[in-house]
């Protein structure tokens, strides 16, 4: 499998962010001695699972040499859908045999090889269009104390969204349409609302569906096969997006790695 490390967007003044990253990519922030990117690319380069890797939003100079995996660099396409598209495009150029594709944003860097291993190997369990990893309350909170993370309420369960998910290289390839408005609706509810039809976001707001249910009937609306997978490890969602994120996995990653 190929994988694609998402590590475009320079927070700007306004951003909370903006008081470490001071103009440069977030991707290049540095805990425990490595940038986070850093860590995200190590943990997928040591994979036995991943053959090529395409790094979108840095250059070359930006990373260490790690391992022996061939990777390519893509400069920031200007929006996340530009991103994935354009490295997926530059997947298939590098490997036109290329079915499913690895996909990881450069804000996770407690991730390891194993965890990275076990997403491809319960992904392919299945035969779907697009695998999305999730995390469940009790998983993060005892992982992550304090994260501060919202969680959807589902009848049996309550997950946050993971940050490495697979998806079908054709299935991402095609509907360009349809895949700017999932990116652009991740994190706004009335457009998921426009998108997975009132009726269903209302039944998620009164916890009448299972998670099985809803990932079924958001299919049906959306013609994709896709799949839920309720993963162990709680770093894959781990993600920095506000402060307090970066200061607690900063603390969490010297305290092991000193160890």
């Amino acid at each position: 499998m190929d994988a694609i490390i998402t590590a475009g967007g320079i927070p700007k003044p306004e951003d909370p962010l903006y008081k470490y990253t001071q103009g440069k990519p977030k991707a290049l922030l540095e805990i425990a001695g490595k940038t986070m990117v850093q860590w995200v690319l190590d943990a997928v380069c040591a994979s036995e699972k991943v053959e090529h890797i395409v790094i979108v939003g840095l250059e070359e100079r930006d990373i260490a040499p790690t391992g022996q995996k061939p990777i390519a660099f893509m400069p920031d396409q200007g929006s996340l859908f530009q991103n994935v598209r354009g490295s997926i495009a530059k997947t298939v150029e590098l490997n036109p045999n290329a079915d499913h594709v690895l996909m990881v944003s450069s804000d996770i860097p407690t991730i390891t090889t194993e965890m990275v291993d076990w997403a491809i190997d319960a992904a392919l369990e299945t035969d779907h269009d697009v695998y999305y990893n999730v995390v469940t309350r009790e998983a993060m909170e005892a992982r992550f104390p304090g994260s501060n993370r919202s969680f959807i309420k589902f009848k049996d369960v309550e997950i946050c969204g993971a940050d490495m998910n697979i998806a079908r290289v054709e299935a991402a390839r095609g509907n360009d349409e349809l895949w700017q408005k999932l990116i652009g609706a991740r994190k706004n509810a009335l457009k998921q609302a426009a998108l997975f039809g009132f009726d269903t976001l209302l039944l998620m707001l009164l916890r009448r569906l299972t998670i099985g249910d809803a990932v079924e009937r958001v299919g049906r609306r959306l013609n994709l096969r896709g799949r839920a997978i309720i993963s162990p490890y709680a770093e894959i969602a781990m993600d920095v997006d506000k402060p307090h994120q970066f200061d607690l996995l900063r603390a969490d990653m010297e305290k092991r790695y000193a160890a």
